[in-house]
């Protein structure tokens, strides 16, 4: 099968590999849709590695992954039906094909764009996330980055019940896809003080939530700079160094009750994908206007470093696997 795997730091390469063979128990999916991770930029394709590295397995970095049941050795996934995979072991999704255990894989409708069905992979590892918060009915929630992760914690603490939900980031066009997804203010710390900012829209009080989606030092510490005293701080954005600062006073004078939240080691890291797609079913969200590009595997390149360098108001892009 074909299948792009990365050799070289920010350099993908076309290889021929072997289709795999589902065993009792799994399925075998034909890849029709991938698309970019914010992870996979600052853990894989971003920085330069170690030369032991590399190269990568055939189909990674890459893990939002969207296709259709083509060999079945399990009850209750059919030929035919369409699903989102979340690779596991040394699989990845730039490839044509993948093996999977029904622990990974969500059915999908069979109506409706595939594209914006794969959107329920990143938007249900935040709902997840958003499952570990206190009662948003009346409440106010700060969310720090306005990527594709900022903009689900948008979406969904919105439509939970938040009163008043605060969109943060540096680039204007994802503050404008945050009103769109559901934000009542949006804040850009380039041109405004932030924490100024955050009192006046809150009264002088402070957010009942904050929410770091960034993944960086400085808004990591920021998310318990703005947070009101006994208020929550959930922690999703995951950093690139292990060990980070902390402004320890913060923590004694504010008191914040704090949630680290990643869906993927919640033990179940299916479920979530799985009620994200039944509430997008049913009309309760949509994280299908996330995507804002679309190209072809034959792009991948392109479609990476478009990514990594935010260019052209990219927020999501989807690849189609024959294109």
């Amino acid at each position: 099968m074909k299948a792009v795997r990365l050799t070289a730091p920010k350099h993908f390469e076309f290889v021929e590999t072997e289709t795999p063979t589902p065993q009792d128990g799994q399925c075998l999916i034909r890849i029709e849709r991938v698309s970019v991770c914010g992870s996979d930029i600052r853990h894989s394709y971003g920085p330069i590695l170690s030369e032991d590295h590399y190269p990568f397995a055939p189909g990674k970095p890459c893990h939002e992954v969207a296709g259709t049941i083509v060999e079945s050795r399990t009850d209750g996934f059919p030929v035919g039906k369409r699903a989102i995979v979340i690779p596991s072991g040394d699989a990845g999704g730039l490839a044509e094909y993948i093996v999977s255990g029904p622990e990974r894989i969500a059915l999908l409708p069979d109506e409706g764009n595939l594209d914006e069905w794969l959107m329920c992979q990143p938007s249900g590892t935040v709902l997840y996330s958003c499952q570990q918060m206190p009662n948003l009915l009346g409440k106010t929630v700060l969310v720090l980055g306005q990527g594709s992760i900022g903009l689900s914690f948008t979406m969904i603490t919105s439509r939970m019940g938040a009163r008043t939900v605060i969109g943060a980031d540096l680039l204007d066009n994802r503050l404008a896809k945050s009103i769109e997804m559901g934000a009542t203010h949006t804040i850009n710390p380039s041109r405004d003080e932030i924490g100024q900012a955050v009192l006046e829209i809150t009264d002088g009080v402070g957010p009942d939530v904050v929410v770091e989606a960034a993944g960086y030092p400085d808004t990591f510490n920021m998310a318990f700079r703005l947070i009101r005293q006994f208020g929550t701080v959930i922690i999703f954005g995951v950093q690139t160094d292990h060990m980070v600062p902390i402004e320890h006073n913060l923590l004694l004078d504010l008191q914040p009750h704090i949630i680290p939240t990643t869906g993927a080691r919640s033990g179940d890291p299916i479920a979530h994908i799985r009620e994200i797609v039944g509430l997008r079913e049913r009309g309760w969200c949509d994280p299908g206007p996330l995507i804002t590009h679309r190209t072809g595997l034959s792009d991948v390149q392109n479609a990476y470093d478009m990514y990594e360098q935010h260019e052209d108001n990219v927020i999501k892009v989807v690849m189609d696997i024959d294109a």
